[in-house]
């Protein structure tokens, strides 16, 4: 069989990297290699996001980059996937009559089908994988995402997650183990875990948090350094989930979006934690998990949100002093609770306040990372600097992959040769996002 080439391009979040992946790995056992560069492959693949309307007009951009391809060389096959086909798939068959198939969020399994131009039947609920299912890992080998459900069970007045994956729906925790096992025999030593909202895991299935005793499953893994949990919403972060903490595999971080802080603002989100109890819980995570590193999101120029909101909003970052934080503009999403309060912040004043918290969060993160000089800290090494042979890149367990800063480590040119992925590592200078050090004996 003469086998083809594919070049997936993956947008939005690493839910979406997941899915992905998981159609890399159908696609080559139907006879199809990757290659990195789109004009170099017979089947072009776009895995949109459409969550917000800064995301769909990156999607858009790349379906018109991916369109000229096709244009240009018509023996091509462009397929497009992901969250924007299931949100505005109409309009886009309208806009992209280019393309030669549509996959729906419910329609990743379906990919061989759809690059072979045979026919295939939709399915409305998200696709959900198993540790059975195909899938090509394509992140630097110490690490991997492990997706745990699909889905999510809150209704947050801002957000159209519910209405375009659906209810929570959660993988058995025997497949999560499974395929967390065949990923650490395939050299992977740090497990993400990611959902869209991971400290709700299981309560679809007998309606009970079940992340703690996913995680007690996780660590009699032999092998596993590393397990980070991503996506977690503060309102699940129980006395239980705080206990795992004391393992010392389980990286002390925690991604929690609060989204804002002025009590009138959160109530209309659908969200209930307003500052107070926000900080009343940091105070609780950092005192029951020492060294604690904390992420969050937040939304400014949601409506209702004016200058004195804003302020709120402003000394609530400055009091919780996170050591990682995103800030997006308000987007108005049709079919959510918010949508008809229309948009009655300018897009300007968003940029003005968006760039306000994220200079004040600089100074915030400069002086954490700064604390961090002379410390020793343990570094999963992912790989060796492009532009300086001799500097090896990592993350210490305070950082995440893809969102967070790293460490650069003055290893020789030697240092891509290391048979464990974990070395220990002396700080010696930090700027706002990365550090830099040397391997500590």
């Amino acid at each position: 069989m003469n086998r083809k080439t594919v070049a997936l391009i993956s947008l939005g979040c690493a839910k979406n990297l997941v899915d992905s992946e998981v159609m890399l790995g159908i696609l080559k056992t139907s006879g199809y290699d990757p290659v990195p560069h789109p004009d170099e492959a017979d089947l072009i693949i776009v895995n949109t996001c459409g969550f917000i309307q800064s995301a769909r007009e990156e999607s858009l951009s790349v379906l018109r980059k991916a369109a000229a391809l096709k244009a240009a060389d018509s023996e091509k096959r462009l397929v497009v996937a992901g969250c924007y086909v299931r949100k505005d798939g109409e309009d886009l068959k309208r806009r992209f009559p280019e393309v030669d198939a549509w996959l729906d969020v419910g329609d990743y399994a379906k990919i061989a089908a759809a690059a072979a131009g045979r026919p295939f039947r939709s399915c409305d609920r998200a696709f959900l994988y198993s540790h059975k299912t195909p899938r090509l890992i394509s992140t630097p080998r110490p690490w991997a995402y492990l997706k745990i459900s699909e889905g999510c069970p809150r209704r947050c007045g801002f957000c159209t997650i519910p209405i375009i994956k659906g209810p929570l729906r959660s993988r058995t925790e025997a497949s999560i183990v499974r395929e967390a096992e065949n990923l650490v025999s395939s050299g992977v030593r740090e497990i993400v875990l990611v959902s869209h909202d991971t400290t709700s895991y299981g309560m679809d299935r007998g309606g009970k948090r079940k992340l703690p005793g996913l995680l007690k499953s996780l660590l009699s893994i032999k092998k596993l350094a590393w397990i980070r949990i991503l996506y977690g919403y503060p309102e699940g972060v129980t006395d239980e989930l705080l206990d795992m903490f004391k393992d010392p595999r389980i990286c002390p971080y925690l991604d929690l979006p609060f989204q804002h802080a002025d009590p009138a603002i959160v109530r209309s989100m659908g969200r209930t934690m307003d500052a107070a109890r926000s900080l009343a819980l940091i105070e609780k995570i950092r005192t029951r998990v020492p060294g604690a590193a904390l992420r969050t999101s937040l939304i400014v120029g949601y409506p209702g949100e004016g200058s004195r909101e804003f302020r709120k909003l402003k000394m609530f970052v400055k009091e919780a002093r996170f050591d990682h934080m995103g800030v997006f503009p308000y987007s108005p999403e049709p079919g959510t609770a918010a949508f008809r309060l229309g948009d009655p912040v300018s897009s300007a004043a968003k940029a003005g306040r968006r760039a306000s918290l994220m200079r004040l969060q600089a100074e915030i993160s400069l002086e954490r990372n700064r604390a961090r000089i002379g410390s020793i800290e343990a570094v999963l090494v992912e790989g060796v600097s492009r532009e300086a042979p001799d500097l090896s890149i990592g993350r210490g367990r305070f950082q995440a992959p893809e969102v967070d800063g790293v460490i650069f480590m003055k290893t020789g040119r030697g240092g891509k040769n290391r048979k464990n992925p974990i070395m220990n590592v002396r700080i010696e200078a930090a700027d706002v996002y990365d550090l830099t050090g040397r391997p500590a004996s």
